[in-house]
């Protein structure tokens, strides 16, 4: 079979001649990497194990969940799969009900937010490209939120989130991360 127009694949970055042994494999019942009164993260693809390619992390937000509020990325895109449970998503005009199955891709600089604004826990894999060190953002958002004000904004912005009431007059516009 011939095929007409080429495809615009990447160049090729692997140039051995047999391909190697170097897959990660995760079981399904690992223990979270992050647990939390909020919920739990699962470090399923860190920056650091991918190259820098992306992020992919598994979600599991306890009911009523404040989760984030909109923000923005000027270096990556985020997007979020839900695997179980009901999701309020922000894609920048309106919040959204996201149940499992349902997906929303945020490109760079896309205002989007999350929350699980129901009773029962939910579960989404949430996809970071390029792939960035979100694992402190994770980590220690919590913590930085208590603090507040212009720290809070610098270690956002040092996460590359920045959030709209940051921009809001006042105090460090203040809220939860």
């Amino acid at each position: 079979m011939s095929y007409l127009e080429p495809l615009a694949y990447p160049e090729p970055r692997y140039h051995g001649a047999e391909g190697e042994v170097n897959a990660v494999f995760r079981p399904a019942d690992a223990p979270p990497d992050l647990s939390s009164p909020g919920g739990s993260t699962h470090y399923l693809a860190t920056n650091e194990s991918t190259g820098g390619e992306f992020g992919l992390y598994k979600v599991e937000l306890a009911a009523r969940s404040a989760g984030a509020k909109p923000h923005f990325h000027r270096a990556m895109s985020e997007s979020f799969y839900v695997l179980s449970g009901e999701l309020e998503l922000y894609n920048g005009e309106r919040w959204v009900t996201g149940r499992a199955g349902d997906f929303l891709y945020v490109p760079v600089g896309g205002l989007h937010g999350f929350k699980n604004a129901t009773d029962e826990p939910m579960t989404m894999l949430m996809l970071f490209s390029p792939g960035a060190p979100r694992e402190e953002y994770f980590e220690r958002v919590a913590e930085m939120s208590q603090r507040g004000g212009e720290e809070l904004k610098r270690f956002r912005h040092r996460h590359d989130s920045y959030f709209l009431e940051d921009f809001e007059p006042g105090p460090g516009g203040g809220g939860a991360a």
